[in-house]
């Protein structure tokens, strides 16, 4: 093992499935077409792949780890179907390097696939009576989990003055990142007026402060370090990563306002020597606007209660002084209802400069997903060179 196992490897290769309205296809299919196109973008054949890290969709998939190697074909000596939440993948990058360094594997390969829209996504939530959630929270008329977000959203704006129209800044610059990237499914012009004007689906967050609902996929291969430089396309260098959850429920957030990215960014930058304004990008997890504002105070980008004010102007937008969500983010890109392998997805292309239209200046580029009711967070630190 060595002295940073992050060193020992690289992301390869990255892809989506399609994403959209996809009632055609099993959440398998998106696996497997996901896993194709990630590992014909590295260059590494299917017979290299000897760890697998799957998850299926939020309304859950028995042993997918498991379920995915049988239908490619793959009996791998790592397995790994840690179910974070959305933030997931962030974590399957780390626990992939672990694996690698350790000995245990030599490439592996992340998937997802989900047909929550085409499978009839309701509000989720508590449906098993031993979960907290179906206990303290369902019975008392709250919606999951856009309920949970705007607990939080109201916490907020109560204790540090966030206006709805600062939320709204967060939407319409993922709306603007979405009219350059041909695969999103939103074009049409969005406003803060839009925003606020929208039909309320938890106050205070309405229509268009809550993520997409789509079905899709996608796939990371993470490899060897040696291996990568072999690869097809130019590696993309693991410089920091951490992973924690704090709660599971809402019920039980230590405090509503305070998101575990608080954890896992100190911990990410700790570990790549590196801070917060040394990022050229920020991958955020956008369920809702209020998870990007809360997640860029918790990371470092700006201090508590100053949020609103950071993403304000359109400094989140293109042509902004803050690239964010450059693909549209899960607000109008896409969100299958874990949304972090694309996160991962946007941030390589970006620092391959493979990103076209959109293409920002980065080198470094941080990923951080959230799972469940702000539950779980996972960062990524990632660069186009390995680490100094």
């Amino acid at each position: 093992m060595g002295a940073n196992f992050r060193d020992a490897v690289a992301i390869a290769g990255v892809a989506e499935s399609e994403v959209g309205v996809l009632p055609h296809r099993t959440e398998m299919q998106l696996h497997a077409q996901a896993a194709k196109r990630a590992l014909d973008d590295a260059g590494i054949g299917l017979d290299e792949v000897d760890g697998v890290l799957s998850i299926g969709s939020s309304r859950g998939t028995r042993m997918p780890s498991v379920q995915v190697a049988e239908y490619l074909g793959i009996m791998p000596s790592y397995s790994d179907s840690t179910s974070l939440g959305g933030c997931s993948f962030e974590a399957y990058v780390q626990h992939a390097a672990l694996a690698i360094d350790a000995g245990l594997c030599n490439t592996c390969l992340i998937t997802y696939g989900s047909t929550q829209r085409s499978g009839g996504a309701g509000f989720g939530g508590g449906t098993d009576p031993w979960l907290a959630a179906s206990q303290f929270e369902t019975p008392f008329g709250l919606p999951m989990m856009t309920g949970a977000y705007a607990l939080a959203a109201s916490r907020h704006m109560h204790l540090y003055g966030t206006t709805r129209a600062q939320l709204a800044e967060i939407a319409v610059a993922a709306r603007k990142w979405a009219q350059l990237n041909p695969a999103a499914p939103r074009h049409e012009d969005l406003t803060v007026e839009d925003v606020l004007s929208a039909p309320l689906i938890a106050s205070p967050l309405g229509k268009f402060d809550c993520c997409l609902v789509t079905d899709g996929g996608g796939a990371v291969v993470v490899t060897r370090a040696d291996r990568a430089r072999d690869a097809r396309k130019p590696p993309v260098w693991l410089w920091g990563s951490a992973e924690t959850h704090t709660h599971s429920s809402i019920a039980n957030m230590p405090d509503l306002t305070v998101t575990p990215a608080a954890r896992t960014g100190p911990a990410a930058f700790k570990s790549a020597g590196l801070r917060p304004g040394d990022m050229d990008l920020a991958m955020i997890y956008d369920s809702f606007t209020i998870t990007a504002l809360m997640t860029l105070e918790d990371l470092g980008f700006c201090a508590k209660g100053e949020g609103g004010d950071f993403v304000s102007g359109g400094r989140i937008a293109p042509k902004g002084d803050f690239p964010m969500n450059t693909q549209g983010g899960g607000l109008s890109y896409t969100h299958p209802g874990m949304y972090g392998i694309f996160l991962i997805v946007e941030a390589v292309r970006q620092l391959r400069g493979e990103a076209d239209a959109r293409q920002v200046s980065a080198d470094l580029a941080l990923v951080h997903g959230t799972g469940g009711a702000l539950s779980a967070g996972s960062t990524l630190i990632l660069g186009k060179e390995p680490r100094r």
